[in-house]
């Protein structure tokens, strides 16, 4: 296994209490953020993603263009040259 070394960005009150319960049980915060990692993302596997119904007021809807689309896709077309 192949590990890359990275940063991030917590709040102080949470690393305090993960370098607390990694100390505790005679492991590394490396580990805790390994596996509270692994738990989050086969909790998101597990979850239906949710299909977003979007209200229409008198019109026919979304646009061909965006009927299936994914949100990332029409949030980045609302968004287009109205920022970074």
């Amino acid at each position: 296994m192949t590990h890359i070394k990275t940063t991030i960005e917590i709040s102080d009150d949470l690393l305090r209490r993960s370098r607390i319960v990694a100390k505790r049980e005679g492991s590394t915060l490396r580990t805790l953020v390994e596996d509270g990692l692994r738990l989050a993302l086969k909790a998101r596997k597990q979850r239906p993603s949710k299909q977003i119904t979007f209200p229409v007021y008198g019109g026919s809807g979304m646009t061909e263009e965006f009927h299936d689309a994914r949100w990332e896709r029409i949030r980045d077309e609302i968004y287009r040259g109205h920022g970074s």
